[in-house]
């Protein structure tokens, strides 16, 4: 039987950073990632494999990052969780006796039940070399694509797609694509920038069925519509991978993700969970909160990876920070947006700014850059933020998620010290974000 100090289960953005973590902070110890894919993609780059990178073979994250850091790979799969005796075992019958286990086994992509999804040339957006292969030569021939769904995944493979010569039709039935993450204003700006691109969008639509005799042929909207189709991607959502745990007879929270403590640690003390398999809490309000992306990941990875022995980091909850690029247009959003403050009912105080992302604007690739930031009206604390913008659009949005995370007042971004440069960075003067709350202090 194998022996190891730490046992990883899992290679992605949450195993891996957990593996680093752990080397990091406890050098002697022995540790082994195991993991049942041989090739590890980038998850986040998957829509942009259809024209921006161009094969899965550019996409890959390399071994290389383990073997530097004396990290045993396993490539295998586990079958089971022996929990009294701390042992896992694997479909070929391998047996692995661990001290610590983190659990980072991702999630599993939403199949809806609708008639005809398993038809050929309908996919989902699996995290496996093969099966992308194979949907990109299918993308490659089709001319009819039809996207199931409005959230990120979705914006984003229609954005790629409709760089080549292909009728693009999303089907969402909210109101706005990506109504779960922006305010309306952001919604309409991403839908219009696609629909510059050609990409039709069908909003307040449900896809009832998928139809053809061995392939997809056409999908049926529920309001009537046939829409022709050749392919199909459905980027509806995630899951948590649970079965492990639910085996092992870990607990499993709210949102159906493992439960687990502010260092990450599931009921069993001795096992530990990262990434979309763990269930997370709000920053706000403390309450489950079931947002997967890979930077939590790797957030909440870097706290359990240090914890494993000696706990050092805890998780104050999740703010919920994220970006993508759409029509050449970023978009990004950190915290609270104004519906989410509502449902939550907290009393807040909004203002806004623009300007451009380079000073003056006759600068070389200058963007128009808007920022919507909330406040607490009781605290004047900074609750969320929004940012429309070119390429500085990401880090501009980081620098509002570190405000909120510190949980600074509007006085203070107003002091907040930064760097500015032409070819860089908005104007000191206009500078959108201190800006912003600058406005914002005369409503308190």
């Amino acid at each position: 039987m194998q022996k190891t100090d730490v046992l990883i289960i899992g290679g992605s953005a949450g195993g891996l950073t957990t593996a680093i973590s752990a080397r990091r902070n406890y050098p002697d110890k022995v540790i082994t990632l195991i993991r049942k894919e041989k090739q590890v993609l980038i998850p986040c780059a998957i829509p942009y494999l259809c024209e921006t990178i161009g094969s899965t073979e550019k996409n890959l994250i390399s071994d290389e990052i383990l073997s530097k850091n004396n990290i045993e790979l396993i490539v295998g799969e586990v079958r089971s969780l022996d929990r009294k005796n701390k042992v896992v075992n694997t479909i070929k019958e391998q047996k692995i006796r661990y001290e610590k286990l983190v659990l980072a086994t991702g999630s599993l992509p939403v199949i809806p039940p609708i008639v005809g999804v398993n038809l050929k040339n309908v996919f989902v957006v699996k995290k496996d070399v093969r099966y992308l292969q194979q949907m990109l030569k299918v993308l490659e021939k089709a001319k009819n694509i039809v996207i199931i769904g409005g959230g990120f995944i979705g914006l984003e493979f229609a954005d790629e797609l409709s760089k080549k010569d292909k009728n693009i039709t999303i089907v969402e039935m909210l109101p706005h694509c990506l109504q779960l993450a922006y305010d309306e204003e952001f919604c309409l700006k991403a839908e219009e920038e696609l629909e510059k691109k050609g990409v039709k969008i069908l909003t307040n639509n449900i896809a009832e069925k998928i139809e053809g005799e061995d392939r997809v042929e056409y999908i049926k909207l529920k309001k009537g519509e046939k829409l022709e189709a050749d392919a199909v991607i459905l980027g509806i959502g995630v899951v948590p991978n649970v079965k492990i745990a639910e085996d092992a007879e870990l607990k499993i929270g709210q949102t159906k993700g493992i439960w687990v403590d502010e260092y990450q640690r599931t009921s069993d003390q001795n096992i530990f969970a990262v990434g979309d398999c763990a269930e997370k809490t709000s920053f706000f309000t403390k309450a489950p909160f079931g947002l997967k992306l890979a930077s939590i990941a790797a957030r909440e990875a870097r706290i359990a990876g240090a914890s494993l022995f000696n706990l050092k980091y805890r998780n104050e909850g999740t703010i919920g920070t994220f970006a993508t690029v759409i029509g050449g247009v970023g978009f990004g959003v950190s915290g609270f947006t104004e519906r989410k403050a509502r449902e939550e009912k907290i009393d807040f105080v909004k203002q806004e700014a623009s300007t451009v992302d380079k000073h003056p604007s006759a600068m070389t690739a200058s963007s128009k850059i808007f920022v919507k930031l909330l406040f607490r009206k009781s605290s004047k604390e900074i609750i969320g933020g929004q940012v429309l913008g070119g390429p500085t659009t990401g880090e501009v949005t980081n620098i509002i998620a570190a405000m909120i995370q510190n949980k600074m007042k509007a006085e203070e971004i107003i002091k907040f010290q930064l760097g500015t440069h032409p070819a860089l960075t908005p104007s000191p003067v206009v500078w959108p974000i201190m800006e912003a709350a600058e406005k914002a202090m005369g409503q308190f």
